[in-house]
């Protein structure tokens, strides 16, 4: 994956737009400390070079609908890469499955879902182990609250920017 040079001013628009979506052109300015323009014709760079995967809204689905989350560890019997590749392409097609990341160590998968109720989760689990995917084992975790939630925060990630490129 080829890595794109951001400077600081690069960064702080990303920053920007990860934590407040989108932004006025005067907003984000204001956050970015650049004018309006030259800030603009950034985010419309950041866009084109493909570094902004779109805009979404987060739902206080506690407030619409009762649900159970469960986080689950999976463990594959086999490990080949078609063994992997059956089971991520099985999962790719479950929407109450929302998360699942490949982990070294342990466990396989973990995954994040989100059913209506605890009989909705076993029938969820029940229909992964018919579907012959080659789970060993699997772990349940119900969660209570959740503690936190945020996005990575971009400027500690990011190594030291280079020197903004007179772009403002």
């Amino acid at each position: 994956m080829k890595r794109t040079g951001l400077d600081a001013i690069d960064i702080r628009i990303l920053g920007a737009v990860q934590r407040h979506g989108q932004l006025s052109k005067t907003r984000l300015a204001e956050i970015v400390n650049l004018s309006p323009t030259p800030c603009w014709a950034r985010l419309d760079r950041l866009k084109a070079a493909g570094l902004i995967r779109g805009y979404r809204a987060e739902i206080a689905l506690e407030r619409i609908v009762d649900f159970t989350r469960v986080i689950v560890t999976v463990s594959l019997t086999h490990h080949r890469r078609a063994d992997f590749d059956r089971f991520e392409a099985h999962i790719a097609g479950l929407d109450e499955i929302t998360d699942c990341v490949a982990t070294g160590g342990g466990m396989d998968y973990i995954m994040t879902v989100y059913v209506r109720n605890v009989a909705a989760f076993e029938a969820l689990m029940a229909g992964l182990l018919d579907s012959d995917l080659g789970i060993d084992r699997y772990v349940t975790y119900f969660t209570t609250r959740s503690v936190k939630h945020a996005p990575p925060d971009l400027a500690t990630l990011a190594p030291a920017a280079r020197p903004s490129a007179d772009m403002s």
